[in-house]
């Protein structure tokens, strides 16, 4: 696991690296805050479930990192991605990796990437498995727009997004996320 999540820091991080040179961006502002004591991997399990239509195996949900990589299951579906307002399901390919924006990446980037909305449904009667490497600062960690003078975002720590979401959770059952750190106009 931990030769597993190593390879998926290096890879998190290149493909994080050619996201922000894409912006025009020098390299180097927030990677070192990404670190093997900050990034998580996530083994999830999906039993089967007869009334699977009714039923999520994660609600739909933005990520809250600055990355995911996701390796599904090789056989059993089950991923869905928000696009164009309709549930787009991802055929499961064994040879290819999901990479999610998440909302950290989206702040970062003052919304030139967008973090994808998602959920996952069970299968009525196959078990599904995934592995879900997160690429996260410390909570200490500011998350500010990478052009300041024009940023859509306060600037925030992880720690207090984080605590911005329990609290959502709490009080109306999902993330709000994002919309609460926009810069009042």
């Amino acid at each position: 696991m931990q030769e597993y999540a190593g390879a998926m820091q290096e890879l998190a991080k290149s493909i994080a690296g050619v996201l922000v040179t894409n912006m025009g961006v020098k390299r180097g502002l927030w990677e070192d805050d990404c670190n093997a004591g900050t990034c998580f991997l996530r083994l999830n399990r999906y039993p089967p479930c007869p009334i699977s239509p009714e039923v999520f195996g994660l609600v739909p949900h933005t990520d809250s990192d600055f990355l995911t990589i996701l390796h599904q299951d090789e056989h059993v579906g089950g991923l869905q991605l928000m696009k164009d307002s309709k549930w787009v399901a991802v055929k499961p390919n064994p040879d290819a990796l999901v990479v999610n924006i998440g909302d950290l990446f989206q702040a970062w980037s003052n919304d030139v990437y967008k973090s994808v909305e998602h959920k996952v449904t069970v299968n009525r009667e196959a078990e599904r498995h995934s592995i879900a490497y997160f690429l996260c600062p410390s909570y200490e960690s500011f998350i500010g727009c990478c052009k300041e003078e024009s940023s859509i975002y306060k600037k925030f720590t992880f720690g207090e997004y984080r605590s911005q979401i329990q609290h959502d959770v709490k009080d109306y059952g999902h993330k709000v996320g994002l919309p609460r750190f926009l810069v009042s106009t």
